[in-house]
């Protein structure tokens, strides 16, 4: 159970009907999310509220009468995903941030430029998503705000979320140390051993990856690896 100090109130109106229960937010943002999550093992207290201040609880017959059933956890994962969550001010701000640092991840990880077809820095993301004043939702999935924040960064960096294919070319010499991080790094579609013993494999990365892909291709073989992108 979540502490009455962590907990905050989530509500639900149904018609003239009212219900709250305590409940930990990061366990209904997980649940939001379309995660598991052991939705009694959340509240703070086990009960459906008509008023959680008042400590009034709701009765039996508008339970039934609302949600078919007086089952706790049904009714909890409704009010989850229907109704309001009521966050602290300091609160807000810490889940919005941490989901923003989430989706900045993913978009550094996949976007590019697609005129020069190279990686966007962090740095650069992060300021266009302030220059754009994008409203980050704390309960709202992240993968569903990726799309969203993408097409306001749009106005502002040209910005395209792709895959790009990657030719590379490993020498014998450093085959031992390479060939698993070429390997593994993406999605291998095509690989040829050549005759000098070389090893050549076209691979499929996340756009934004490509930085991170050359330089430890570049470590383990001393700047010894042709890559070329495939358009």
């Amino acid at each position: 159970m979540v502490s009455l100090d962590e907990a905050v109130i989530a509500r639900l109106h149904k018609g003239e009907d009212h219900f709250e229960i305590l409940v930990d937010p990061r366990a209904a943002e997980r649940l939001i999310e379309g995660k598991e999550v052991d939705v009694l093992s959340s509240l703070a207290i086990d009960v459906i509220f008509k008023d959680s201040k008042k400590g009034t609880h709701a009765s039996q017959e508008s339970l039934e009468k609302v949600f078919g059933t007086d089952d706790v956890e049904t009714i909890v994962k409704e009010i989850i995903l229907k109704g309001d969550i009521q966050l602290t001010t300091e609160q807000r701000h810490e889940m919005q941030e941490q989901k923003r640092k989430r989706i900045v991840d993913i978009i550094v990880k996949n976007a590019m430029d697609p005129q020069t077809k190279t990686p966007h820095p962090r740095q650069r993301i992060e300021l266009a998503i302030e220059e754009a004043g994008v409203h980050i939702d704390p309960f709202k999935p992240v993968d569903d705000q990726v799309k969203l924040v993408v097409e306001a960064l749009r106005p502002i960096v040209p910005i395209a979320m792709e895959q790009v294919k990657i030719s590379v070319k490993i020498s014998s010499q450093y085959i031992g140390k390479a060939y698993g991080i070429a390997r593994n790094f993406g999605v291998l579609e095509r690989e040829d051993w050549q005759s000098d013993g070389s090893w050549v494999g076209i691979i499929r990365i996340p756009a934004g990856m490509q930085t991170d892909f050359y330089d430890k291709l570049n470590d383990v073989t001393k700047g010894n690896v042709e890559t070329r992108i495939l358009k």
